[in-house]
C-alpha cells in the first residue's frame, strides 16, 4: 500500500468538499437574490392594477 497516495487522495477530497461547500454558498446567496428580485416584481405589479393613476402629467409653469 502506497501511503502518499493516500494522503494525496485525503488531500483531493477535501479539496472538493471544500468547492462545494463555496458552490453551495454562492447559489444560496443567488437564490436570495432572484427571490428578491421576484418580490419587487410582484409588488410592482400589484401597484399596477389601476392603470389609470399615473395616467396625466400637469406641465403648467
Amino acid at each position: 500500500m502506497n501511503i502518499t497516495s493516500l494522503g494525496s487522495t485525503n488531500i483531493s477530497l477535501s479539496g472538493t468538499n471544500s468547492m462545494n461547500a463555496i458552490d453551495i454558498s454562492i447559489l444560496k446567496k443567488s437564490l436570495d437574490s432572484v427571490e428578491a428580485s421576484g418580490d419587487m416584481i410582484t409588488k410592482m405589479m400589484e401597484q399596477s392594477v389601476n392603470p389609470n393613476i399615473g395616467g396625466n402629467i400637469d406641465i403648467r409653469l
